[in-house]
């Protein structure tokens, strides 16, 4: 089913509202939707026909982080190096949680507000466990390791660089961190 596209005004109103659901997230700031209409200097009925939930408005907020993630993963898929395709996915990844602020939010979540959200997530989930299987295939990580272990492992990275990073350091933090990581996940 495709949608129609927004009238020109109905467009900059989403824009908008996004806009100013980023800056909040990006401030640590819980997202309201009576508030985002204040600060968009909009009618909250206007916020509500465009997001009905704060959920649906920060999975929009978060969806071009998880597209250019699984367009990452995709490209890492082609990579005949299977260490290196790993490697580079988990890096990328990492570095989208500790820069992205909707990220861990959404990702974290047990259910969606948005198919696209769903879709996107399965997505990660499906390159990620086809991308472990593969080094794990060629040996050159742990055959112990599994696909859950993943999320917790790059979890664990992503809150502690948040907490015990530099806020200006905090993806050279996180990469550290994950280079002492992948140190023990692969094979000798």
């Amino acid at each position: 089913m495709t949608t129609a596209p927004l009238r020109k005004d109905a467009a900059r109103n989403w824009e908008r509202i996004v806009a100013v659901a980023r800056d909040l997230v990006d401030e640590g700031t819980p997202l309201q939707l009576n508030d985002i209409a204040r600060r968009a200097g909009m009618g909250v009925g206007t916020v509500y026909r465009h997001f009905p939930t704060a959920e649906a408005l920060l999975e929009t907020v978060a969806t071009p982080s998880l597209e250019a993630l699984a367009a990452h993963g995709a490209r890492a898929l082609a990579d005949d190096d299977p260490g290196r395709a790993l490697a580079g996915f988990l890096t990328r990844t990492i570095e989208a949680q500790v820069t992205d602020a909707s990220l861990s939010t959404v990702t974290a979540a047990s259910t969606d507000a948005l198919p696209r959200t769903t879709e996107l997530k399965q997505t990660l989930r499906s390159i990620g466990t086809e991308l472990l299987e593969r080094a794990r295939d060629a040996e050159v990580v742990r055959a112990d390791l599994t696909s859950d272990d993943l999320v917790p492992l790059m979890c664990g990275i992503a809150f502690a660089a948040n907490v015990h990073g530099d806020p200006a350091a905090r993806v050279q933090t996180a990469r550290r961190y994950l280079t002492a990581l992948l140190d023990g996940l692969y094979v000798r």
